[in-house]
């Protein structure tokens, strides 16, 4: 495990005045529309770094830490990841990046905005071995979650083991604050529980992320979910955000801290946009038309669909047009859809920020996104 005692970044994390002064200084060189206002008053760009792919070594390290200095010093102000990703290296490699970038004064802490998701047991740097046995010694033997908790051998939200992600979190990304803490895939446990005892955890796992909130620990959450939000109430890995909202609100009243949500939105999985699986004052509605009616901000993950979007077919990329490639074409999609704050790409590399960049020197094309899914429908 990462030693807890190193020094970190600072206690501050972004703020809305730090991402506006981020934002201001980019105005002349990104297209209107490239900046949003999210929940808490922080400013996104319409474009963040995902580090979900890759092997666990050195080489995948050095591509991601080079992506993020790029992408931090061109425009792009969100760097996503999670505790499992690359057995926690995708945290240690942002934690290593971000310090060195603040040490020489590069950025400021107050302008970059971290997320980071817990949920699954993460390994340690490799897969091991023998998977299920360091999951029981790590984290059953030692206590540091119920057994009964644990679901399909690989995810919990006790926040017993909420803690314990949260504080090894902070040591990889070298910080005592993290912007969106996100819940990952909590669907998960609807695998092995009936849904009311889904709320209870939930309710659990939402008021311990209120207390780090008040502690400064987090500044607000969410849920990172793959079926849970795209589907429609049948299903059974379905949640509703309406009740989501509801638990925190019954915690805190609108004071809750819970207002980000991520899913995958793409030309491929458009449901966030197309599907009426959600309420909103009553009505059905998309997740994109409930997340605006409730305050919630979305970001979309997979926006090119880990790479199968880089070649779309010819009727697709001529909708899209003023870009050179399908890969800029598939995120122009996602980030000019009407709610979405952020599309998260994965990027290795200079060469990939650049490519994906220059996205950000295009204004939205909210007629493109209409017209596209008219067809599709």
């Amino acid at each position: 495990m990462t030693d807890t005692s190193k020094t970190t970044h600072g206690a501050h994390g972004a703020t809305p005045d730090g991402t506006a002064t981020y934002r201001d200084a980019w105005r002349g060189e990104t297209a209107a529309g490239h900046f949003r206002e999210a929940a808490g008053g922080l400013i996104m760009s319409s474009i963040g770094v995902g580090t979900y792919l890759g092997d666990e070594d050195d080489i995948t390290d050095a591509l991601y830490g080079e992506a993020i200095e790029c992408a931090l010093t061109q425009g792009c102000n969100v760097i996503d990841t999670a505790i499992n990703y690359r057995c926690q290296r995708s945290e240690r490699t942002i934690g290593r990046t971000l310090h060195a970038l603040l040490r020489n004064g590069t950025i400021e802490r107050s302008q970059v905005i971290l997320a980071t998701k817990a949920g699954f047991l993460p390994f340690e740097e490799h897969v091991p071995a023998n998977p299920q046995a360091y999951i029981h010694d790590t984290y059953v033997r030692a206590r540091v979650m119920p057994e009964a908790d644990l679901v399909a051998g690989c995810h919990c939200l006790a926040p017993s083991f909420l803690e314990n992600q949260l504080q090894r979190s902070l040591a990889n990304l070298q910080t005592d604050h993290i912007d969106i803490y996100y819940l990952h895939n909590p669907e998960t446990q609807l695998q092995e529980i009936e849904r009311d005892e889904l709320d209870r955890r939930l309710r659990a796992a939402f008021a311990f992320l209120e207390d780090q909130a008040d502690a400064g620990r987090i500044g607000q959450y969410g849920v990172a979910t793959w079926n849970a939000l795209r589907r429609t109430k049948r299903a059974r890995e379905y949640l509703s955000l309406a009740d989501l909202v509801r638990l925190a609100e019954e915690l805190r009243g609108t004071r809750h801290r819970f207002r980000f949500v991520q899913l995958p939105y793409n030309l491929a999985m458009a449901e966030a946009r197309t599907t009426q699986g959600q309420l909103a004052d009553g009505q059905r509605a998309s997740l994109l038309e409930a997340a605006a009616h409730l305050g919630i901000t979305v970001v979309a993950s997979a926006s090119m669909l880990q790479g199968q979007l880089a070649r779309l077919p010819a009727d697709v990329a001529a909708a899209i047009p003023d870009l050179d490639t399908d890969a800029q074409r598939a995120i122009q999609f996602v980030r000019s859809t009407p709610g979405i704050t952020t599309a998260l790409v994965g990027m290795k590399g200079r060469r990939h920020v650049e490519e994906n960049l220059t996205v950000a020197r295009v204004a939205p094309d909210a007629k493109a996104v209409e017209g596209l899914l008219a067809t599709a429908a």
